[in-house]
């Protein structure tokens, strides 16, 4: 990063903003849900759009209590990635950003999540990120999880196209350990490990994540770290910590870099 630049976002938060009751102390005490939630995390993504639409005036609602540098995140419905497969999907893809619109400036990112079944079709992929470049051009990530995914030739694909490559935890193939597409835009979804949407995480591994988020950014990557661990209220309090530590390491960084 050059002398004095501005970093890229760097954006942590939960999937969904439900607050687990021992976590309450750690919130204002004041305020729904969400608007306590956004006091403490600058980002939040929103899952149940996967399974039903929401009206463009709840999206309005949603960010109108939240603060100005808070970021939502939305998962792209079922019906396109899921049972469209993003084949002939435009008609419902416009009718979904016409009601996440509602969320004006902090809409931060879509997200595509895809079938595990699904292989890469590199023609039906091309088609579908080209007529959706036509109608968004905002940050987009994907979350592949069939193996044939995870190559060369996808990612470039998802490059051309802007699309960041999701690194999801658990890492489901072994070409799978690292982000990939667009570089501009980095996007962690940590789903729990060992037991998915349950498990805890340790503060030396959310330490070690912290310093991969840093160093992304520094690298000049937009950056989101969504944990996905609700199931038994983990998320909320690994979110917070890698907050903290994120915060940490960037207070340890040298102020000034010298330019290349």
């Amino acid at each position: 990063m050059t002398r004095n630049a501005i970093p890229p976002p760097l954006r942590i938060g939960c999937a969904g903003w439900s607050l687990p009751r021992d976590q309450w102390p750690h919130f204002s005490a004041e305020g729904s849900h969400l608007e306590r939630y956004a006091e403490r995390l600058r980002a939040v993504e929103i899952d149940t759009s996967f399974y039903r639409p929401h009206r463009r005036e709840t999206y309005a609602r949603w960010a109108a209590s939240t603060p100005a540098g808070f970021r939502f995140a939305v998962k792209l419905p079922k019906t396109i990635t899921h049972e469209r497969r993003l084949v002939d999907a435009m008609p419902l893809l416009d009718a979904f950003l016409a009601q996440v619109d509602g969320l004006g400036d902090k809409l931060g990112c879509l997200l595509a999540q895809l079938a595990p079944s699904m292989a890469f079709d590199a023609a039906a992929t091309r088609r579908f990120l080209q007529d959706m470049r036509k109608r968004h051009g905002g940050p987009m990530a994907m979350e592949p999880r069939h193996a044939s995914w995870f190559t060369p030739e996808a990612d470039a694909l998802l490059d051309r196209h802007r699309i960041g490559r999701v690194l999801a935890d658990p890492v489901l193939h072994d070409t799978a350990t690292a982000p990939g597409g667009w570089p501009a835009l980095v996007y962690l979804r940590m789903h729990g490990t060992p037991r998915v949407y349950w498990s805890a995480y340790d503060d030396a591994l959310l330490v070690r994540v912290a310093q991969r988020l840093r160093q992304a950014q520094a690298e000049g990557a937009e950056c989101w770290c969504v944990l996905d661990n609700t199931a038994g209220g983990a998320a909320v309090a690994n979110a917070l910590t890698l907050s903290r530590l994120a915060a940490e390491s960037f207070a340890q960084q040298p102020t000034e870099t010298e330019s290349p």
